[in-house]
């Protein structure tokens, strides 16, 4: 005797329920590294020019993946995992470099020290968003 097939799940929109402390907290983070990059590099950009551009290359990180969430929608969803894997990878890799090689980073990126001037939430935030795409995903883990 088969069993019953179960049927998928359907897909959730990306903005609903956790997804919508997602967009919050994607969109808070997208102004602070933004507005903090923007600024540092009017103001004295040849003290840490590498900090600098890594922040601003955060807050479009954080833009897009605001969009994604926001827009949702199967390629709007991937589009976010991917951008969130790469978010991860960016954390993972200006973190130890800015242990490994303080003088490198004059002044602090989003990303320095695994987000640690921003309570860990730069390293927490990508993979809370990638568990909360998958589950949402038609036929996503339950």
């Amino acid at each position: 005797m088969t069993e019953p097939a179960t049927p998928a799940k359907p897909a959730v929109n990306l903005g609903e329920g956790p997804g919508r402390l997602l967009v919050w907290l994607y969109g808070v983070f997208t102004v602070a590294a933004a507005s903090r990059s923007v600024v540092q590099m009017i103001v004295d950009f040849g003290r840490a020019p590498l900090a600098y551009v890594l922040s601003a290359l955060a807050a479009v990180v954080y833009a897009f993946i605001t969009y994604s969430l926001v827009r949702g929608g199967p390629t709007a969803r991937r589009a976010a995992l991917v951008c969130c894997a790469a978010e991860l990878a960016g954390v993972l890799v200006v973190g130890t470099w800015t242990l490994l090689a303080p003088g490198d980073f004059p002044d602090a990126t989003v990303w320095s020290d695994f987000g640690m001037g921003y309570l860990f939430i730069p390293v927490i935030l990508p993979v809370t968003a990638m568990v909360w795409l998958r589950r949402a995903a038609p036929g996503g883990a339950r």
